[in-house]
């Protein structure tokens, strides 16, 4: 087992990373749970772990509650119905819950936690290779709105990540793919020498190879938590950890939140990000090759789906998190290993970049 650490002083937190924790999650985290937990996972998840998560809780009266699996129920609706429960159980200020499933469900659970009764505590147990590596780290909750993803949301950091690599052993190759699609993400705005480990080392990773899934999560994680730490509410330099979400966002709002994960939205997103980067960053060309080459040989899509307009995608950035005062700020790349958030693109190259397939041919 590997252990890193979120260092934000007094809410630092633990990172555990390693095969068969659910069943020692006991053990990793009992301090931090109460006598009133509320253990939250979807459909789909809780048929395959929640037993074995409950049986390491077995001293705890843990309550459970299972919400409907997809970004499209990450929304009010299903926050309020977790809120609801916390209400009929009594739940007080000193409980915690507990977040057993992917992005949707750690999200929701982890606003739900920020909302109820202004704050309660709440733990990360990620299910899917995005998750481990990158939404269930950093305190960012949110649900979706119908115009935007993630609008309505808070910063409230857990009291541990528990991430078991044995369950990425059941998810779906889609969805694993999407999650490599984080994990290119950390090599391209921060560590060029794991972005190179990348290209070298992506079909082993890909086989689930237990020494390569085991580099790829550490490295990830120990980018993000070096990140947050520096800058938890995305005041500067954490705003790099969009990079692609901007247009991926877009795309999956586009999208309604189906047909696409959000992992094979951002890797579009990113391949997008690289090319406008070569119009206004001085990015080299054949770095974006590089990155469409990597995206590619993951499994993931690097052109827009043939069903979203450009015009309805520009429409849809405009109400991205990072604009101000009108203007759109996007995360580009200035070299792989290095990004920088910028307003200083020509509108014409953006148009370009989203009217045809950034292949750069």
């Amino acid at each position: 087992m590997k252990q890193l650490d979120v260092e934000l002083g007094s809410r630092s937190y633990p990172i555990y990373i390693g095969a068969g924790l659910l069943q020692q999650s006991p053990a990793l985290v009992g301090a931090q749970l109460s006598e009133q937990t509320l253990v939250i996972s979807n459909s789909v998840v809780a048929p395959l772990y929640l037993d074995t998560l409950l049986e390491g809780l077995a001293d705890i009266p843990a309550c459970t509650l299972i919400i409907e699996d997809g970004e499209r129920h990450k929304t009010m609706e299903t926050l309020n119905g977790i809120i609801t429960r916390l209400l009929e159980e009594q739940f007080n200020r000193t409980c915690t819950l507990v977040a057993l499933g992917g992005g949707v469900v750690g999200d929701v659970t982890g606003f739900a936690a920020a909302c109820y009764q202004r704050g309660v505590g709440y733990i990360q147990v990620p299910t899917t290779l995005l998750a481990q590596v990158d939404s269930a780290v950093g305190g960012k909750t949110a649900v979706n709105h119908r115009l935007g993803k993630n609008m309505i949301g808070a910063f409230h950091q857990p009291a541990a990540v528990i991430s078991d690599t044995d369950v990425l052993e059941s998810l779906p190759a889609r969805e694993f793919r999407a999650g490599v699609a984080e994990v290119i993400k950390y090599g391209l705005i921060n560590d060029n020498e794991f972005f190179c480990w990348l290209e070298d080392n992506i079909e082993g990773l890909l086989q689930l190879d237990a020494a390569c899934l085991a580099h790829a999560i550490e490295v990830s994680c120990r980018n993000k938590a070096g990140i947050v730490a520096r800058d938890e509410r995305e005041s500067g330099l954490r705003a790099i950890l969009n990079l692609g979400h901007t247009f991926g966002h877009a795309i999956e709002t586009a999208l309604n939140y189906e047909t696409w994960l959000h992992g094979e939205a951002v890797a579009a997103g990113m391949s997008m990000a690289a090319h406008l980067s070569t119009k206004t960053t001085g990015f080299r060309e054949s770095d974006a090759l590089r990155v469409n080459s990597l995206l590619e040989k993951a499994g993931l899509p690097v052109n827009l789906p043939d069903t979203v307009s450009r015009e309805q995608l520009r429409e849809l950035m405009a109400v991205d998190k990072k604009a101000r005062h009108g203007r759109l700020h996007l995360v580009l790349l200035e070299e792989i290993g290095k990004a920088v958030v910028t307003p200083d693109f020509e509108e014409a190259d953006l148009a370009a970049t989203l009217r045809h397939t950034p292949d750069l041919s």
